[in-house]
């Protein structure tokens, strides 16, 4: 059975006025050396692109997709057989999930793991039919009720045990699909007030689990690279990955930063009072850049609206980050984005993949010949070149003192500083994207 009704999405270069066509996005265009699609790794996220319904806090759903079925182990095969039809007809080669996604719950954990071991086993098919490759999964631990006091921050054993049991069972599962990596998102791993909360049992708990999830996939011969997705708030109030820097410091203290990089979003990092390419920068300066959620949020709205990517200018800043750090590695580009609720047909999937492929392919050409020139290099170069004076190298090479550098402040009677032009620089960026 056919799913969506249009066929396969080429490029047809940015003249083109068919909506249903890549304008940007040339998979086998060589950029910087690499293949298009091998800097952008894109991947289909399963969970606002299959199951998503268009319901919001004030309204019901507003999307009715043709694969819906009242079955629950035939919706889900459904929703595998249009995923891997709309990944194939858009010429994404990766996709992400939750395990709550790809099958519903069952009555208990049991028979859900074994929804999920017959679902997979049909995923597993047709990634053999099709080439399509797993990119991440993760296990859902903030939908259901149980997690209303958080999952592993949870006060309450029992569901603490239960989410090491889901988390044991997704892994399993991500084996066997052979994810490339494993992402954990805290959705409710924080606190709404300190006055029932211990912040430093749920943290010490917190880490333990980690702990235990990276020794499991030692002892089943897991190889992927385990992601943590910083947020900072929504659902609860204060959530303990806020951002970058807030979870490396958490990693360094319980000494996992070896064993985890960061799966960056830019709704996220926005919602925590950062640009995308903060976030992105922390992250690849530190070594721990791992993948992307490509979304984008609306600065009109203080929550996480989980908007396709549209803005050529956050996507060129995000890609020079990314080159720079060469490339995403086992990561990838998924869209942690849904279409609007009120664009609930299905080509409407269509074009918002488009938009989004279009956008950070657009990106990526600019970013490049911003690198190739130099541009920011090179000026970020002279302005700091004090620090390669014999005592600024001195600094670099942590070989001075406080005596040596008062000694060099009274002696020195001029301090001179000069501009730092951010106004032409940021002209100089425009004129690039004005000009691809």
């Amino acid at each position: 059975m056919e799913y969506f009704k249009f066929g396969k999405i080429k490029y047809e270069g940015k003249d083109s006025k068919n909506p249903l066509s890549f304008k940007e996005y040339n998979k086998d265009e060589v950029i910087l050396g690499k293949k298009m699609s091998e800097h952008l790794r894109f991947a289909m996220s399963y969970w606002h692109t299959l199951c998503a319904n268009g319901t919001d806090m004030f309204g019901e759903g507003s999307i009715e997709r043709s694969f819906y079925l009242d079955d629950p182990i035939e919706y889900a095969k459904a929703k595998v057989d249009a995923g891997f039809e709309f990944m194939q007809k858009l010429g994404i080669e990766y996709f992400c999930f939750h395990d709550r996604d790809i099958i519903a719950e069952g009555k208990n954990l049991e028979e859900t793991n074994k929804r999920l071991d017959i679902i997979s086993d049909y995923i597993l098919e047709k990634m053999k039919k099709t080439n399509i490759k797993c990119l991440w999964g993760t296990a859902n631990l903030f939908n259901n009720k149980r997690f209303v006091h958080g999952a592993a921050t949870s006060c309450n054993l029992d569901v603490y045990a239960y989410a090491a049991a889901q988390v044991k069972k997704a892994l399993e599962i991500t084996k066997k699909l052979g994810g490339e990596n494993y992402v954990f998102w805290g959705g409710r791993e924080g606190y709404e007030t300190l006055l029932n909360t211990d912040t430093a049992l749920e943290l010490d708990n917190f880490a333990y689990f980690l702990k235990m999830a990276k020794d499991y996939a030692n002892e089943i011969g897991f190889k992927g690279q385990f992601l943590i997705e910083p947020k900072p708030k929504e659902p609860t109030k204060h959530q303990y990955d806020f951002d970058t820097q807030t979870v490396l410091s958490f990693l360094r203290k319980y000494n996992l930063e070896k064993d985890f990089k960061m799966n960056i979003e830019a709704n996220h990092a926005t919602l925590a009072g950062h640009t995308f390419n903060h976030e992105l920068n922390m992250a690849r300066i530190n070594g721990v850049l791992g993948s992307i959620d490509a979304n984008q949020g609306d600065m009109l709205l203080g929550w996480d609206t989980d908007q396709f990517p549209t803005n050529i200018y956050d996507a060129t800043l995000a890609m020079i980050e990314v080159i720079k750090n060469g490339g995403l590695h086992s990561g990838g580009l998924n869209f942690d984005a849904k279409v609007r609720r009120s664009s609930f047909e299905d080509e409407d999937l269509a074009y918002a993949y488009i938009a989004g492929m279009d956008t950070f392919a657009k990106g990526l050409r600019i970013a490049s010949k911003l690198i190739n020139d130099k541009v920011f290099d090179n000026f970020v170069k002279e302005r700091y070149k004090s620090f390669e004076s014999p005592l600024g190298l001195k600094i670099k090479n942590k070989n001075t003192s406080f005596k040596e550098l008062e000694a060099y402040a009274l002696a020195n009677k001029n301090i001179k500083n000069e501009s730092g032009h951010q106004e032409m620089l940021e002209a100089i960026l425009n004129q690039y994207i004005y000009n691809e």
